[in-house]
């Protein structure tokens, strides 16, 4: 797939801008501070419906406006594609083909991008909250049905979470209604843990290869997941339900003495394993990069595997914070297949073809030059 055109009104620094781009590579080039990373947000929440950036859709509207949108069209395999998305004090609200979606979760997975800026790199060393959120934005592209699991289980959570501390306080002691929160979180519970193990076993399959590629077939690369209850790894669902359902009866007394739920898809976390060793804690900085790199050029071909279309590739100033072995792994494994948008403040120091052959668009505070 590919983004033919964008058009942003009232957007962060934006005040109406309308771009076509090409299949090929965009680069958007510019100083600091003038628009490149709020176009390429601009892009992304588009297509996921949120930023990466910021939980507060408050920042997205340019500075004394009522709302932000965001337009634009995309080619797919199956067809042409009009997407709309506004963001107003009051909420969000998203088109396709000029109908409006009912719920967010119909309308993410129309587009499908994958992000990769420095901050990327702490997906490997960063938080456990860091790789959550990486793996929920993901499935959540290729499965609709994931998004609305998570959204109930984060609102039953935040129900039982409210109880607990109630029953804490003892301003509640009815046990039976902690029994019901808990025999539905559980089931949800289930299920996310589910797909987020099926997920990370496809991601696995596809990121081994392509690291053992960039490191010279030196490393050999595992993804774990670490879920918050004891299941084997070809655990079925109804297994699953009964691990959590054992868990939580272990956990009950300990939850309601501080407050809050002590498992859950919440608390789960992934190891990214390298030569047997995990590599948030044993390795080099190299070695952290190079797994980052590995797992968004798999999360391209996972998404491609799974819908048939390949995602749009989104490189927020993260060539920089590249070698030029990486960058140029990263640059020939999207060469013709892969729509690509890279901002930065120079290409001088970028030594590849495909750079040379790309569109060029200037920012200058918040307004927008195609350049030849």
């Amino acid at each position: 797939m590919f983004l033919t055109n964008l058009t942003l009104t009232n957007y962060r620094n934006y005040e109406h801008e309308t771009l076509s781009f090409d299949r090929g590579v965009s680069i958007i080039l510019g100083e600091n501070a003038q628009g490149k990373t709020n176009m390429m947000e601009a892009i992304y929440v588009l297509a996921m419906a949120k930023s990466h950036r910021t939980a507060n859709d408050k920042d997205l509207i340019r500075w004394n406006e009522e709302y932000a949108k965001i337009e634009g069209r995309a080619e797919k395999r199956s067809g042409s594609l009009a997407l709309e998305l506004t963001i107003s004090k009051k909420g969000k609200k998203a088109r396709c083909n000029h109908i409006e979606q009912q719920r967010l979760s119909q309308y993410v997975g129309h587009l499908n991008v994958v992000m990769f800026a420095p901050e990327d790199l702490n997906l490997v060393k960063g938080s456990p909250q860091v790789r959550r959120r990486f793996v929920d934005m993901e499935i959540g592209q290729v499965s609709p049905v994931y998004i609305h699991d998570l959204s109930q289980y984060q609102k039953l959570l935040q129900q039982r979470n409210h109880y607990l501390k109630m029953m804490q306080a003892r301003e509640r002691s009815d046990e039976a209604v902690l029994d019901v929160l808990t025999e539905q979180l559980m089931v949800l519970a289930a299920k996310i843990t589910l797909r987020r193990r099926q997920f990370l076993s496809l991601l696995e399959q596809w990121a081994m290869p392509i690291h053992h590629e960039i490191s010279r077939g030196a490393e050999r690369l595992h993804i774990r997941y670490e879920p918050s209850v004891d299941v084997s790894e070809k655990a079925e669902l109804s297994r699953i339900v009964e691990a959590y359902s054992e868990t939580f009866a272990a956990m009950r007394e300990r939850e309601i003495q501080r407050g809050t739920t002590l498992v859950g898809p919440h608390r789960d976390d992934i190891a990214f394993i390298v030569n047997g060793k995990n590599v948030q804690t044993f390795g080099s900085q190299g070695q952290q990069r190079t797994t980052a790199l590995a797992v968004k050029l798999a999360e391209i071909e996972l998404i491609f595997s799974e819908l048939g279309d390949y995602p749009i590739l989104l490189l927020d100033d993260v060539l920089s914070e590249l070698d030029d072995f990486r960058q140029t792994h990263l640059l020939d494994a999207i060469r013709k297949k892969v729509q690509t948008f890279v901002t930065t403040t120079s290409i001088d120091g970028i030594k590849h073809d495909i750079i040379q052959e790309a569109a060029i668009y200037r920012v200058r505070s918040g307004s927008v030059t195609a350049s030849s």
